[in-house]
């Protein structure tokens, strides 16, 4: 869905003490403050900690807001090492993903899908964003993070002081906790796919060094082709992580640092056939495919010719997939001066890569595929792979389907994403009569660089299983060659002239925040709010095609001819950039009382404002103007979204429960991918209010050997007003479902684990016009652990056991008259074995 959109549509505050719960500083400090702070527990998990890092840390049940935590010891048991795909895992959290790193969406309780990535939800590492935008085009946080055994926790706030203890995150933050050598020990995990090829190692150690010191490492590596049939080693990389920690009477200094190099393939939408009616439809692969195994990517589809940034021939590697690099610094300290604690938390991220993905716009027969771009009596014949320069004798037959696709390549330089990031706060407690006050201020700045360039092209291709798939030419009954080794034009060529969306930019974002808080305990009642000023500063430079075609004749293949796709290659207008000059700011802001009514009962309610800025997205579109830099006349650069949230929070005898009703509403203006009738992609301009309401539940419950934990949301999401399109006004919000829900029954006993970890969703509409249903589903993924003696320990993991067609999203808006709609699904069943050995 990523691609589709693209292509057609143009630190932390602590709020109160509370808030404070929400912070994000490591569990495993053990400087002398940190030890004397009580450690929280967690929503559904009362044996886990949840710390705060700075001010004093309370149980959950005595704070106004709604956390969770997963740790080190359920990560193994979700089914998959995606980021995403752990967060989906996590009570009011909805992930699309198809288990791949970078290609997501990632949403709390409602708010709305319309695009990719995580426009509401900070994604953090070790308390700071990993990105300080979620959703910016091609490049999601996840691409930039990974989860391996050297992680301690993964900490969930959704809404509440969300809004205020970071930026750009109002509906929520998710950060992942590294671990930091506490005592001594470490483990070598091997993992290997059981019919698929993927291999892991992860790896991790951390210890004393004596005199105050600890440190620790860990990290990764896999290679193979991975859970789909790509026909090609599509996964290869892995991070190396390291952090050095001293403590001192008062407080703790710690220096790391991370090395990430990865690289996944992509998978995106694959066609379907599809029948029954809009209400109730019915899905089948096509002859010879598998929509859980199969993908676009092919062995015989490597090169794509093209210009770079500057105009010149180039050749992109379409097998790199999607490739994140990042090389981070950081610095973490506190410290006491007289009754103040001190925090602060430094990194700097230089991130980069480059992003590739094969999508579908147009699915049909091949022959007539062949005469709406060749004209009557075209011939076609294979560009690749071992029947390479071979006419095509019977297209009715053509890989067993007989259909052609336009297939749209998209290639970014992520030319430059680095992030540097500061946050300074300072925490006091006061006695106030018969209760305490405490205060917290401090100040946040980012800067976050995004320098991409996108290339597209548009080209034949079959659709043939295994990564056996090739391009096709196609000559004119005339003799005229259509096509050049299977491309149709080297840009958009169905749905938008060709120039359309090559483009680059190189645009500085800039943010300075301050904020305080203050939360008064006296009893059993908590009450207190929280403030944050965020200011941006916006400037850079775009680049777009020049003025006309926006097309020039380059000999890409320098063979000293131009082919017909060669005499309109999409440029830029290089010596012309844009500007990009603006500012914006807005006020954040959390209130909330909490009231401990018994020892394992308490209740609490809370307000909260934040905002979330618009960021690149803004560019390119009607909404900036490139030649004064500015946002149009009426043009926000931020939206806000208001929540409310009122809950009940009990734990005793082994049982924990924690419910919360919510309220939120947001606004949206921009574009997204949606379809016709037909089927056929096409742009859907929007300005949107949105609101969602619902209860989420988080619980857990131990007997002995067994336990079950469990989180479910219902959510009943609406578009409140929409002035492009009244019509939509009511319906509910594509992607959207109802309810989506994850369990984890568990038995152990002695030296075995035995459970499963079930998600699932009913179901949703494809569009945001409610005709298409798309269907829900429940995927379970079984584990089985065994220690036949100490220190080693033997795994089985069965993602999706039940090889359950389960669908992410699905591009069209009703059932086309073609029969055949483009999905993305999650994969198959994946059987992953694994052995650990810890010393």
């Amino acid at each position: 869905m990523r691609v589709l959109y693209i292509l057609l549509s143009g630190a932390a505050l602590v709020g109160l003490s509370d808030a404070a719960a929400a912070s994000t500083a490591a569990p495993s400090q053990t400087s002398k403050s940190a030890d004397a702070r009580e450690q929280a527990q967690p929503a559904g998990a009362p044996t886990k900690a949840f710390s705060t890092g700075v001010a004093k840390g309370r149980d959950l049940l005595d704070t106004a807001i709604s956390a969770s935590t997963l740790d080190e010891t359920d990560l193994p048991k979700l089914g998959t090492p995606a980021v995403a795909g752990i967060l989906a895992n996590l009570p009011g959290v909805r992930a699309e993903t198809q288990g791949v790193d970078g290609f997501s969406a990632l949403t709390v309780r409602g708010l709305p899908l319309s695009a990719d990535g995580s426009r509401y939800v900070q994604i953090q590492e070790d308390g700071l964003p990993v990105l300080e935008f979620g959703d910016i085009h091609l490049a999601g946080a996840d691409t930039f993070v990974r989860a391996d055994i050297g992680l301690s926790q993964v900490q969930s706030i959704r809404g509440g002081s969300a809004s205020t203890f970071a930026s750009n995150s109002p509906g929520g933050v998710i950060n992942l906790i590294s671990k930091t050598g506490e005592t001594e020990g470490g483990a070598l995990l091997l993992s290997s796919g059981l019919g698929y090829d993927l291999h892991r190692l992860d790896f991790d150690y951390g210890a004393p060094l004596g005199g105050d010191w600890r440190f620790h490492v860990g990290g990764f590596f896999h290679e193979g082709e991975g859970p789909r049939e790509v026909g090609y080693r599509g996964t290869r990389g892995g991070q190396v992580k390291v952090n050095v920690t001293r403590t001192f009477s008062g407080g703790y200094i710690r220096f790391y640092g991370k090395y990430l190099d990865d690289r996944q393939a992509l998978y995106t939408q694959f066609p379907l056939r599809i029948a029954g009616t809009n209400e109730s439809p019915q899905f089948s692969d096509l002859p010879g495919l598998d929509a859980r195994r199969d993908a676009l990517n092919s062995k015989y589809i490597a090169d794509l010719a093209g210009v770079d940034d500057r105009n010149n021939p180039t050749q992109f590697d379409l097998h790199e997939g999607i490739h994140g690099v990042s090389k981070a610094v950081g610095l973490e300290a506190q410290f006491e001066i007289g009754d103040w604690t001190i925090t602060d938390k430094f990194r700097f991220a230089a991130n980069s890569g480059a992003y590739n993905e094969n999508t579908t716009l147009l699915t049909l027969p091949a022959a007539t595929m062949a005469a709406t771009f060749g004209g009557p009596g075209a011939v076609l014949s294979y560009a690749g792979g071992p029947n390479n320069g071979k006419i095509v004798t019977d297209p009715a037959g053509l890989n067993g389907n007989g259909l052609l696709a336009t297939s749209i390549y998209v290639h970014g330089d992520l030319n430059n994403l680095d992030n540097l990031t500061n946050d300074l706060r300072a925490s006091r407690t006061f006695t106030l009569g018969e209760g305490k006050l405490t205060t917290t201020a401090g100040v946040y700045y980012a800067s976050q660089n995004v320098d991409m360039y996108w290339s597209l092209a548009s080209a034949l291709e079959g659709y043939a299983a295994h990564g056996q798939g090739t391009r096709f030419d196609l000559t004119a009954a005339n003799g005229t060659r259509v096509t050049d080794a299977g491309i149709l034009g080297y840009g958009i060529i169905a749905g938008a002239p060709l120039a359309t969306y090559h483009r680059r930019y190189d645009v500085n974002y800039r943010v300075l925040a301050p904020y305080a808080s203050a939360n008064y305990q006296i009893g059993k009642l908590s009450v207190g709010g929280s403030i944050r000023i965020d200011t941006g500063k916006v400037s850079g430079n775009t680049y777009s095609p020049p003025a006309g075609t926006g097309t020039a004749p380059i000999d890409l293949n320098r063979d000293g001819s131009l082919s017909l796709p060669e005499t309109r290659v999409a440029i830029l207008a290089t010596s012309q950039p844009g500007l990009v000059d603006y500012d914006y700011n807005y006020l954040s802001y959390s209130a909330g009382v909490n009231y401990r009514i018994a020892e394992p009962l308490s209740v609490f309610a809370r307000y909260s404002r934040g905002g979330r800025a618009g960021a690149e997205r803004l560019l390119f579109t009607p909404q900036q103007d490139p030649a004064t830099g500015k946002l149009a006349d009426g043009v926000a650069a931020y939206g806000a979204v208001k929540q409310a949230e009122a809950g009940l929070k009990m734990r005793q005898n082994g049982i924990s429960l924690f419910l919360t009703g919510f309220w939120a509403s947001t606004g949206e203006s921009g574009f997204q991918i949606g379809a016709d009738a037909t089927g056929a992609p096409k742009v859907v301009s929007f300005s949107r209010s949105y609101s969602a309401k619902g209860i989420e539940l988080e619980g857990e419950v131990r007997r002995g050997p067994f336990s079950l934990a469990v989180g479910a949301t219902y959510a009943k999401s609406k578009i409140d007003k929409d002035s492009t399109n009244p019509a939509i006004e009511g319906n509910r919000p594509r992607h959207q479902p109802s309810l989506f829900f994850s369990a984890r029954p568990q038995f152990e006993q002695g030296i075995v684990t035995v459970g499963a970890t079930i998600n699932g969703t009913t179901s949703s509409f494809a569009q945001d016009t409610n005709i298409l249903k798309q269907p829900g589903y429940v995927v379970v993924s079984p584990f089985l652990f065994v220690r036949p003696m100490p220190r080693i320990e033997l795994g089985i993991n069965a993602f999706n056991v039940f090889d359950k067609l389960a669908f992410v999203n699905i591009s069209a808006a009703a059932i086309p008259a073609s029969g055949v709609v483009s999905a993305q699904t999650l994969n198959g069943r994946t059987v992953t074995a694994m052995l650990r050995f810890s010393f």
